[in-house]
């Protein structure tokens, strides 16, 4: 990707980055990457537009600026001569481009901001630009993408540009109104007013290596508060650690990230991806055509680290998977995998729990146990495939909610209660399969679906069969006998109509072999999904809440004196 002509570049030139001397075309032709050390160095925003449209795609949105000194400022130097200069040195109106265009094919409207103008600081005009180029992507129902590079608000303007970050705040919550996607692309560096609006309030934030984000510049910190800064600090990778940016992508991958990422978000059909034709007896939905098998057996199966994990289930199932991470709030949960990927060549978005086959793997993903973080990064990827009209599978294979101090200050309850609520209401198709184990309420709060499937060795329970044992006989040694008592294998589960299909696995189970399992799974999802996808949302969200609503409900009834008999409850209705 060559977005600064070789003939342009001096002979050599110190990386900004690790210092060394490094040949000019080659540093071109690698767009400005060091070939040493990987350093991004700045692109214009004209570099930005070359790099990422296609060829002859791009057609400039033309700014056009007047009363550009509200305040009549001045400070060593008059705020209208600091503009002059800038127009002069740079050949732009102002500090961002907007253009319309196109990555890999799919229709974008840019807007690009370059750092050379004042800083790329946000001023009134550069916010009616980014506010009138998300108009133009509602009006064209076209995804916005919002490059950035900033000091932040323009403190010349005063006020004014303080306004802007609510104004282009507010042009962003009309495209999620509207269910059409918006992409920030974080370059270094991006700060204050710009940082606290629009470049974190889209739906996919995607940076460069090393690109710094935040509010307040580590100067500001420093002197200020007098605070020691942790090594890295605001940079890509310390924000992707705590749950800030979905994803990094150096230079030369952006292209084809975004483009892949617009492809499946607007729901482009994917021509390449045949659908297969589904077998008839994809799943089993008679509970006499499975065994009958010891409780204990199918927990032990089920708790196997050789069984297929979200993310190898994703590798087998899914064309163009990008997971995306963070509750952009403070971490990212490493036992929940999110992502938007193409099944059959269907757009859908995944969602699952990550154990792991090594105990150093275990370890780190901590044992598939979800935090409140990994609960609230569920959810806003819910939120996004209900807003993007993408069906939401989730994979399902915990012991429970994490159950540490930490959790419960982070709000464990909370989040999970937050997801029942929200998957209950979502209007979108949802698929729930239990692959292993499902523990709890921490296995519920992906589990609230239009269809429950289960593994054939997998187990869902109120509790583990030890802690239903510590509790009640006082004795862990009773595991054996309380797994039995709870019914917690898929021949139960499927009888009692806690699960709607069983999806049988091969001779030893699903480690056995991980592509004869995922088959299975794939012909399960695409019946399941063809009988889901054809109906409205109201009926999609009615069915839902019916089918959980029922659960119980023949075994007592709420008299309610004012109407004088009893309550008839609305799945009755629904039936």
């Amino acid at each position: 990707m060559t977005v600064t002509r070789e003939n342009d570049a001096p002979s050599w030139l110190v990386c900004g980055g690790c210092g060394k001397m490094v040949y000019g075309k080659r540093f071109a032709r690698a767009g400005r990457v060091c070939p040493e050390c990987g350093h991004h160095a700045p692109l214009t925003a004209a570099e930005r537009l070359e790099a990422l449209l296609d060829a002859g795609s791009s057609r400039p949105l033309e700014l056009v600026v007047s009363g550009s000194d509200p305040l009549d400022f001045a400070d060593t130097r008059p705020y209208a001569e600091r503009l002059v200069d800038a127009r002069t040195r740079t050949g732009l109106t102002e500090a961002v481009l907007c253009a319309r265009g196109k990555i890999d094919g799919n229709p974008v409207v840019v807007a690009a901001m370059d750092f050379r103008f004042l800083g790329g600081s946000l001023g009134s005009a550069v916010g009616e630009a980014i506010t009138g180029a998300g108009e133009i992507a509602l009006a064209e129902r076209t995804p916005l993408l919002l490059i950035t590079a900033s000091g932040g608000a323009r403190m010349q303007e005063g006020v004014l540009s303080l306004m802007q970050m609510a104004k282009t705040s507010q042009a962003l919550g009309q495209l999620d109104e509207a269910g059409i996607l918006t992409v920030s692309l974080i370059t270094d560096p991006t700060f204050g007013g710009v940082a606290a609006s629009f470049a974190t309030s889209t739906d996919l934030i995607i940076a460069e290596p090393g690109a710094r984000l935040g509010f307040a510049g580590p100067r500001v910190i420093e002197q200020t508060i007098k605070q020691t800064l942790p090594d890295g600090f605001q940079t890509a990778e310390f924000l992707l650690e705590h749950g800030i940016v979905d994803m990094i992508r150096p230079r030369a991958a952006l292209r084809a990230a975004l483009g892949r990422v617009l492809a499946i978000a607007t729901r482009r059909p994917d021509p390449v991806s045949a659908r297969r034709e589904s077998s008839a007896d994809a799943l089993i939905t008679d509970p006499e055509l499975l065994p009958e098998r010891s409780a204990w057996e199918c927990v032990r199966a089920a708790r196997k680290l050789d069984r297929p994990t979200t993310l190898d289930y994703a590798a087998l199932l899914l064309e163009d998977f990008h997971e995306l991470h963070g509750d952009r709030m403070s971490e990212d949960c490493p036992a929940l995998v999110a992502g938007l990927g193409r099944f059959e060549g269907r757009p859908i978005a995944l969602i699952g729990t990550q154990k792991g086959h090594t105990g150093d793997e275990l370890a780190r993903r901590n044992y598939g146990m979800p935090s409140p973080a990994g609960y609230r990064k569920a959810a806003r990827v819910m939120r996004l495939a209900a807003k993007l009209g993408l069906p939401v599978v989730t994979l399902i294979d915990t012991a429970g909610a994490y159950p540490g101090v930490e959790a419960e200050q982070r709000g464990q309850s909370v989040a999970i209660s937050e997801n029942l609520k929200l998957m209950a209401g979502l209007p979108v198709p949802v698929i729930a399969v239990v692959t292993g184990e499902g523990g709890s309420g921490g296995a519920l709060a992906l589990a609230f679906a239009d269809q429950v499937l289960m593994c054939e060795n997998a187990v869902y329970s109120v509790i583990s069969a030890e802690g239903c044992a510590a509790i009640l006989w006082k004795d862990p040694a009773a595991a054996p006998r309380a797994a039995e008592s709870l019914r917690v294998d898929a021949r139960s589960l499927l009888s009692q109509g806690v699960v709607d299909g069983v999806i049988p696995e091969p001779e030893g189970g699903a480690g056995a072999d991980h592509v004869q399992v995922a088959a299975a799974m794939r012909a399960a999802l695409a019946e399941t999904l063809a009988k889901l996808v054809p109906l409205d949302q109201m009926n999609l969200v009615t069915r839902r809440r019916a089918r959980f609503r029922a659960f119980g409900a023949e075994g007592a009834v709420l008299l309610d004196d004012l109407a004088g008999e009893p309550r008839t409850d609305n799945s009755e209705k629904a039936r």
